[in-house]
């Protein structure tokens, strides 16, 4: 009596086991923090590189109180603020606007500018639409490199 017993308790402990290693299929949440067809400074974009295209990411960290060189990226790119904020500034017409920890933004293309950060460490998350061997950014004349 115990073996029929056995029988029918092994490929039920087998199912269980297979069962437990199939992952369960979800929708995952997403907050969509940016969709922009022009820059922070109302520049549109205009076209994509025709060359294959290389996605980088960069995590760049400021000290207090400090200015980035002045530089232009040469293609769209995104940033996110992990911690602190960041005012970008138009070298061209001075505007400015601060992005603070937990907002994105998208940065201009060709036009020169820099940021500054705030009163503490500021963390940015940045997300280029690039080409292979054409560099994130590029300083002006006289600037050092943003990083």
């Amino acid at each position: 009596m115990k073996l029929p017993r056995l029988l029918l308790v092994c490929p039920l402990l087998a199912l269980a086991f297979t069962a437990r290693a199939e992952p369960t299929v979800a929708t995952a949440h997403a907050d969509h923090l940016l969709a922009a067809t022009q820059s922070w400074n109302g520049k549109p974009y205009t076209h994509y590189a025709t060359t294959q295209p290389m996605l980088s990411m960069i995590k760049l960290t400021l000290a207090p109180n400090s200015a980035l060189p002045w530089h232009v990226h040469p293609f769209p790119n995104a940033g996110y603020v992990l911690k602190g904020s960041l005012t970008i500034e138009d070298k061209a017409t001075g505007k400015k606007q601060t992005f603070h920890e937990g907002q994105a933004f998208a940065e201009s293309v060709e036009d020169a500018h820099r940021g500054v950060s705030g009163s503490e460490e500021t963390v940015i998350l940045l997300t280029y639409a690039g080409t292979r061997g054409e560099p994130t950014s590029v300083p002006l004349p006289g600037q050092k490199a943003e990083y």
